[in-house]
């Protein structure tokens, strides 16, 4: 079975730490990248092609929002 690809994005690292250890102890699911601000986050998410990604909303140089915008913009995102 393949595993769930997650990105998370969030400016604080232990943020970051923390989803990753939740999500890390779940079998199906496999977090393949993380960034700390939108811009990673798009870039990030062209080169990875995650499967979800969870994103902060209130971030430095491009928040959340924006960030999402031009991920499905960009046709980025996955239909499941």
């Amino acid at each position: 079975m393949k595993k769930i690809s997650v990105l998370l994005v969030d400016d604080h690292t232990v943020v970051r730490q923390g989803f990753r250890s939740l999500l890390s102890a779940e079998p199906d699911i496999e977090v393949v990248g993380e960034a700390e601000n939108g811009r990673q986050a798009v870039q990030l998410t062209r080169q990875l092609s995650p499967d979800i990604v969870v994103m902060d909303i209130a971030m430095p140089q491009l928040n959340g929002l924006e960030a999402t915008r031009q991920i499905v913009d960009a046709g980025l995102r996955r239909r499941c």
